[in-house]
């Protein structure tokens, strides 16, 4: 159960200190949470939990292609956001993101990549 804490309060110590750079620095708010911070920490936490190197990779290799479709959100909301307010740009991002990543998934898996 400790451990379970420990992975809580580090790695929402990261969440927290993004949105705090993030409050005083556009720009290196953003080049932080761009950092594959969250993911790295991920592979971390599986390590430490003596997970196969398998999985590890695994989780390497599905996160590449999950990030793709998530791209065109940060295009379109900064986009959207002016004219249609905070809500309903984010809204709407999640709703492309989300038919990005079904058309992804169509396309990859005529190259045997199994996304879903």
């Amino acid at each position: 159960m400790t451990w379970i804490i420990v992975k809580y309060a580090i790695t929402a110590a990261l969440v927290v200190l993004i949105s705090e750079v993030a409050k005083r620095s556009d720009k290196l708010g953003a080049l932080i949470a761009a950092l594959p911070t969250v993911t790295v920490l991920a592979m971390i936490w599986l390590y430490v939990e003596n997970q196969s190197a398998e999985k590890i990779g695994n989780h390497a290799w599905y996160t590449f292609w999950y990030v793709l479709p998530t791209l065109p959100m940060f295009l379109v909301f900064p986009f959207l956001l002016p004219r249609i307010g905070f809500w309903l740009s984010l809204l709407s991002s999640a709703a492309i993101t989300v038919t990005c990543f079904g058309l992804l998934a169509i396309v990859v898996r005529r190259f045997g990549i199994d996304l879903l």
